[in-house]
């Protein structure tokens, strides 16, 4: 793979993720509640899932699950009713915790790690994404396996930034609120997770 071949990768890969996804606004809504330094677990969740559709889709199952229309149908939703639920105990449980002297108890690390998973596992149609991407860049004259791993791991590092700065970003704005704003970061949180598993259910309309 030449630089010049790589590098219009990356610019096609920096377009597409000029668009915030379900996976950033969750990044966004854990940030805010959980702080940066815990959101990454939900980054690596997310980058874990994306490694392995990159793998399926260099293995050359994504014909076989983009033919299997009702096992597709049900990860999706499945996915999108998980942050659905998510984001509406978060909502609830901040009227609760509003006023107590008690702090919210904060997700674990290892439930961080599964938000970001399932987010991005709910999208199945990465694996044809991904599929029908890697072609336009490969060449058959050179080894695919090298050149599928330079594109997957390029592709993991620029969504990994991404992922990072949306995190960033919800942190700061949650250093910037008062005490007495708690209870609204948590609503906005938890309805920022409905709104990553709105995008998902949009997507899966459309198609």
């Amino acid at each position: 793979m030449t630089i010049e071949t790589w590098a219009l990768y990356v610019g096609t890969v920096l377009l597409f993720m000029c668009t915030p996804g379900p996976s950033h606004l969750l990044m966004l809504s854990v940030s805010t509640s959980n702080g940066f330094k815990r959101s990454l677990a939900t980054a690596a969740g997310d980058l874990t899932a994306n490694a392995i559709q990159i793998v399926l889709a260099g293995l050359g199952l994504a014909a076989a699950l983009n033919a299997s229309k009702y096992g597709f149908t049900i990860i999706k939703w499945l996915g999108v009713s998980y942050l659905v639920w998510l984001g509406t105990r978060q909502i609830i449980n901040s009227f609760k915790a509003h006023g107590s002297a008690t702090p919210a108890k904060k997700a674990s690390l290892k439930a961080l790690w599964a938000r970001g998973f399932i987010t991005s596992a709910a999208n199945p149609k990465a694996v044809v994404f991904f599929a029908a991407l890697f072609p336009q860049f490969l060449s058959s004259t050179h080894s695919l396996f090298p050149q599928i791993l330079v594109l997957g791991f390029s592709y993991i590092v620029i969504d990994g930034i991404f992922l990072s700065a949306y995190g960033k970003g919800g942190s700061w704005l949650a250093t910037k609120l008062s005490n007495k704003t708690q209870a609204w970061v948590e609503r906005a949180s938890g309805a920022g997770m409905i709104g990553a598993a709105l995008l998902l259910g949009l997507k899966s309309q459309r198609s």
